[in-house]
């Protein structure tokens, strides 16, 4: 089984090109956010840890799990805050991540391991996994989706693009690079290229 990291600039349109490998080759498919969220709920080590840090801000909700806006505006107007949500965070992510890696490995059931995630580079996933794939499209493209898709404004995606890396770093890092201003069709299309070449690169090893 392969581990292959997946990642791109937010309205790139990794979403319909996780669903076309998930629909057409044998791929275990994981999500870092979902997996974030997943990894804060009430019970979990990471939820006791941030209730431990941040017992006093109004982050809770009445049912006394995290109130997601209220969350989300405490740590992202606070710098320090949320360093201090990401280093609870993001460590007990990678260690659930290779966690699983490891039992679908043994399994045997999954040809491909795909993660998504947006800081798959600023997080050391360039270390793990067996090769990068960035999922590429123009600002424009990606401006005029997140409006369409999300509602977003033009300031909301400003700050959005500024968080992220630039396309040139994105490149450098990834050894694949898929194109996504066009049709989906011809997304897919350098898809079955990039797992045509993985696969004939196996036979060469072989």
């Amino acid at each position: 089984m392969e581990f292959i990291g997946i990642t791109g600039g937010v309205g790139a349109g990794k979403s319909e090109i996780l669903n076309f490998i998930q629909r057409e080759y044998q791929a275990y498919i994981l999500l870092a956010d979902e997996l974030a969220h997943e990894l804060m709920l009430p019970g979990t080590d990471c939820f006791e840890e941030i209730r431990t840090v941040f017992g006093t801000e109004d982050i809770f909700s009445a049912q006394g799990g995290l109130d997601k806006k209220k969350f989300a505006a405490v740590i992202f107007s606070d710098e320090k805050k949320r360093k201090t949500v990401n280093g609870i965070v993001h460590p007990a992510v990678k260690r659930e991540i290779l966690k699983r890696v490891k039992k679908e490995r043994e399994d045997g059931k999954f040809s491909y391991f795909i993660l998504e995630a947006a800081l798959l580079i600023e997080e050391g996933y360039d270390k793990i996994c067996d090769e990068l794939w960035y999922i590429d499209a123009s600002r424009q493209t990606r401006r005029r989706r997140l409006k369409e898709t999300r509602g977003y404004s033009d300031a909301k995606i400003d700050v959005l693009f500024w968080s992220q890396l630039s396309e040139e770093e994105y490149k450098k890092r990834c050894s694949v690079v898929i194109e996504n201003n066009g049709s989906l069709e011809e997304a897919f299309c350098q898809i079955r290229k990039a797992f045509a070449d993985r696969s004939r690169k196996k036979l060469v090893r072989r």
